[in-house]
């Protein structure tokens, strides 16, 4: 019976599904698949104290195969404040992924709670906002496994709608077995930056070679606002960045690096 997740994990490697699949390829991830496995991954490498992950930086060295990953991970400093760790994705003997994470410590600060307060966000929530075209959501097997609802603009995968805002809900295990965390969700989402903020048409690709995602705080409850742009430089190269946010307010922000090509 198939697995109804995007990855299982077998003996430190994980098999990814058709849910996997991204709407360029079949064959080829949506980045968001492995954005959220790394993320998971960063997250059961034990700390020497309570802390919490405040950047997550993914860079894309080669498109990632719906097959099975090799994953490998080491902790590059160990500290009593920050741990910095590394992971890698390998298909067929190649590195195809390549993460850091930065992790600070954690702490009860109460005088901090003057100025730690959420920045709310002034766009209608999930309840308010329109769902998402269903073509787009059946275009591939990871985003099959999204709600997705419009607060501004319109997210079309091949046409022109950013800037805009969506909230994001994942309905599908990312890891069979697994509870999607946190941090799993904000990843996943972020990845969607270049795809709901284009400005660009149908005749054009805007891939991203990396992404990054800064965060103050984890997201709380199953929904997740992205409010991204998109830059484009007439030498090919943009740039996609957007604010994060739950309901109670923004919580982080990703950057995604942009290759622009003729299709």
């Amino acid at each position: 019976m198939p697995v109804d997740a995007v990855f299982e994990l077998k003996d430190g490697v994980a098999h990814a599904t058709p849910y996997a699949a991204g709407p360029w390829d079949p064959s080829m991830q949506h980045g968001g698949a492995p954005a959220s496995l790394i993320s998971w991954v960063v997250e059961h490498i034990p700390t020497a104290a309570p802390m919490r992950v405040a950047r997550l930086t993914i860079d894309l060295l080669r498109p990632v195969p719906v097959g099975p990953l090799e994953i490998k991970s080491e902790v590059i400093r160990e500290g009593r404040k920050i741990q910095l760790c590394a992971v890698s994705l390998i298909a067929d003997g190649k590195e195809v992924t390549r993460a850091s994470a930065l992790k600070i410590r954690s702490a009860d600060i109460p005088d901090l709670g003057g100025v730690a307060e959420a920045k709310v966000t002034t766009l209608p929530p999930p309840s308010q906002s329109p769902a998402i075209n269903e073509e787009i959501r059946r275009s591939s097997g990871f985003i099959s496994g999204l709600e997705v609802r419009n607060a501004k603009g319109g997210f079309d995968l091949l046409g022109a709608g950013g800037p805009a805002a969506c909230w994001f809900r994942s309905v599908r295990p990312i890891i069979a077995g697994e509870a999607t965390s946190p941090l799993m969700r904000a990843a996943m989402t972020a990845d969607f930056s270049n795809g709901v903020s284009s400005v660009l048409g149908r005749d054009w690709t805007f891939l991203n070679g990396d992404l990054s995602v800064n965060l103050t705080r984890m997201p709380a409850g199953d929904w997740i606002l992205l409010d991204a742009e998109t830059w484009v430089d007439e030498t090919g190269v943009g740039m996609a960045a957007g604010r994060l946010a739950d309901e109670r307010g923004y919580f982080g922000r990703c950057a995604q690096s942009l290759v622009i090509e003729k299709r």
